[in-house]
């Protein structure tokens, strides 16, 4: 029989992978979209035009949906409530359209490895009180909190830039020389939502996901993989927090002139210095069976970002 699966965010980076691998897998996928789009040719995919604030589209969109994956989530912001708005309030209001759907049995929230410290940021709590808001409120729909690390893959604008300078053979270092960071590109990711919502007794707590990297990666591991891949030096190039303040100061007042939400703000800043974030798939491979396929250096050599 084929499940119905109710997924926001499929416009981008992120939801756009796992709708696709939704449907590799078998499943039809209805997703939320905010501005009109053509009818899809695909028999298993269908646009429902609406937001996380309109209870209405909501309902539409999980009607008659055996699962929903919230993928939808606000990364930029110059103030708490921005994120708060999206992150918290939308998910709760997904959730209980869910609910009174009747049909919803599970319910993926993607959430973020920076929930595991939600006093660096705003959009980092933001993820963490919404965890704790849908555990309480879940009642008798089985949840999901995934907590991937940095995703990159084909797509992505974010992560992009820093691998592409790498292979030029320049490496921006943010934060401390030891601090820890990992990585887990999009495919794999997109394949552990599917076996997640292929397992039989969904579990609520929050899973970490990765790479698989024991430790994640070092800024020197960093330069010594690019440095392998371009057959060539790399130069690691540290940014002193002073000046990285300064660019958060140029972003947020060319974004306010474009009237657009920044990405990197002086709350962002201390997210993005945290010392350690690596990660562990272990609790997540043992339950669902789900290893990843692809590692950094793989993905630098076969262009699979």
């Amino acid at each position: 029989m084929t499940r119905t699966v109710a997924v926001t965010g499929v416009t981008g980076f992120i939801g756009k992978h796992i709708a696709e691998t939704l449907l590799s897998h078998g499943f039809t996928v209805r997703a939320l979209t905010r501005t009109a789009r053509k009818a899809s040719t695909n028999d298993h995919f269908t646009w429902v035009q609406g937001a996380l604030e309109d209870q209405h589209s909501l309902a539409e969109l999980v009607s008659g949906a055996d699962h929903v994956v919230h993928c939808a989530g606000q990364v930029r912001g110059h103030t708490e409530e921005t994120f708060t708005s999206c992150n918290v309030t939308g998910s709760l209001s997904l959730m209980q359209a869910a609910k009174e759907s009747g049909s919803c049995k599970r319910f993926l929230f993607m959430s973020s490895l920076a929930a595991r410290h939600p006093e660096l940021s705003w959009y980092a709590n933001s993820k963490y009180v919404a965890e704790q808001q849908l555990i309480t409120m879940a009642s008798t729909i089985s949840l999901g909190i995934f907590r991937p690390t940095a995703v990159y893959g084909p797509g992505d604008k974010e992560l992009k830039p820093l691998f592409s300078w790498l292979l030029r053979g320049v490496l921006l270092r943010l934060g401390a020389p030891e601090a820890q960071l990992s990585f887990l590109h999009v495919s794999d990711l997109a394949q552990a939502v599917s076996q997640w919502l292929m397992v039989e007794q969904p579990q609520a707590h929050p899973f970490e996901l990765c790479d698989g990297i024991t430790g994640g990666y070092s800024w020197q591991r960093l330069q010594e993989i690019g440095a392998a891949v371009r057959n060539g030096p790399v130069r690691l190039i540290g940014i002193p927090l002073p000046l990285l303040k300064l660019i958060a100061e140029v972003s947020m007042l060319s974004n306010r002139l474009a009237r657009k939400e920044p990405m990197l703000t002086h709350n962002k800043i201390r997210e993005l210095t945290h010392q350690d974030w690596s990660a562990s798939n272990k609790s997540l491979s043992e339950y669902i069976n789900w290893i990843p396929k692809i590692g950094l250096e793989r993905a630098l050599r076969e262009g699979l970002f």
